[in-house]
């Protein structure tokens, strides 16, 4: 399902990245994708592909904004982050800048629904947490329709369990559904 969703969905994503990695090329200097490790099935890390949002040295800015951090460790999200540039302030809250992840999941990294990919190491998991790394991760889920970065880590495991558990064709076309509801609200996308 993952392949054919992707092959069909290609053409129709192709002219909004395009567009997309323009305007990011004309608001700064640096590289158009932002390639992240994340942790994903069976604690396997891989590159994930996002267009970039951030002014290019925001890992050296972030040692420096560690205590305005609005969620609980090992998550980092800021609401009003200065390291965002206005371009990619748009792409966070439309979730335009997760369509390369389309790439994961030709190459097999990811599925379209999935528990989300953390970026930080399995070493960081309680060992409830490990659950959550028996299937692939997804550019969707629970989470995502649910509130987004308004949750935290261990609610988000929760979400992700529950999906695990109950996984389907039937639920995967219903979160891929409310997903499309969620990025138009716009709610916890920051």
């Amino acid at each position: 399902m993952d392949l054919v969703l992707c092959c069909i969905a290609l053409p129709l994503v192709a002219p909004v990245l395009c567009a997309c990695m323009v305007a990011i090329r004309l608001e700064t200097r640096g590289p158009i994708f932002f390639v992240q490790h994340r942790t994903g099935r069976f604690g396997r890390r891989f590159p994930m592909l996002k267009l970039r949002t951030m002014v290019e040295n925001a890992d050296e800015l972030k040692k420096s904004l560690i205590q305005k951090n609005d969620l609980q460790w090992p998550d980092f999200k800021m609401a009003r982050d200065p390291r965002i540039t206005k371009v990619g302030s748009f792409l966070r809250k439309t979730s335009l800048d997760e369509l390369p992840q389309i790439i994961n999941v030709l190459k097999g990294d990811m599925s379209l629904v999935g528990p989300r990919p953390t970026s930080f190491d399995v070493s960081t998991y309680q060992l409830w947490h490990t659950e959550r790394l028996e299937v692939l991760p997804g550019i969707t889920g629970l989470w995502q329709i649910s509130g987004r970065s308004d949750i935290g880590f261990d609610e988000r495991v929760r979400l992700d369990r529950e999906y695990i558990r109950n996984k389907s064709l039937l639920l995967d076309c219903r979160i891929l559904l409310m997903t499309f509801f969620s990025v138009v609200r716009r709610k916890g996308a920051y």
